[in-house]
């Protein structure tokens, strides 16, 4: 099986992340501060990375600019929380250029807004201060976020337990592992059902 990054994606977006967590030996599991802003936030998709400044947005900025349609823009803040180093400025901007969303190791604001434009973001904080814009800063190399390491082209996968990181030399190997775990669980969760409506009718019948 050979599968493109977009079908990667597509099949690693539909499973939840303890699924892929799981499937990885509980690794490549971003720090648990790291959420969606707004609820119900999901997204999956190949890294951008950015290396930034604690508390600069310039090269998100440039950012926008290089990352292609479906790219998850995936920030190295040095996990400063005291300025938002994006907003439903940026944001609006980036879901007009298709972008997937953000993982970002650092604050954002405009939750709200976020939510309005459609952009998934995951991030450590939110903060009201907005950012500086003077660099310096980094594309296209590795970064730590979360306490994980991660690769321009990896898969990024976030929902509402949080953001994981599928090796892209290693993702359709962790695919199929995912969907395996998935199924299991699917078939365990019917089973433990089942027993409990069994009981249930055991117990109707002992009241009658």
């Amino acid at each position: 099986m050979s599968l493109t990054t977009e079908q990667l994606s597509q099949r690693l977006a539909a499973l939840p992340t303890p699924n892929i967590g799981d499937a990885m030996e509980r690794l490549g599991v971003l720090d648990s501060a790291i959420k969606s802003v707004w609820p119900g936030g999901r997204l999956a998709g190949p890294a951008f990375t950015v290396w930034t400044r604690a508390g600069d947005n310039a090269y998100i900025h440039r950012a926008l600019a290089e990352a292609a349609p479906g790219d998850v823009i995936v920030v190295n803040g040095q996990g400063d929380e005291s300025r938002a180093l994006m907003g439903d400025l940026i944001g609006a901007r980036a879901r007009n250029a298709g972008i997937a969303g953000f993982v970002i190791d650092g604050a954002v604001r405009d939750a709200v807004g976020l939510e309005q434009v459609g952009m998934p973001v995951f991030a450590r904080a939110t903060s009201p201060a907005g950012p500086y814009k003077n660099g310096p800063g980094a594309l296209g190399g590795p970064v730590a976020v979360g306490g994980v390491a991660v690769l321009p082209g990896d898969i990024v996968v976030g929902d509402a337990d949080g953001a994981v990181v599928v090796p892209s030399a290693r993702a359709e190997e962790i695919l199929l592992a995912a969907e395996a775990v998935q199924q299991d669980e699917a078939e365990r969760m019917r089973a433990i059902l089942a027993a409990a409506n069994n009981a249930e009718e055991v117990a109707a019948c002992a009241a009658r």
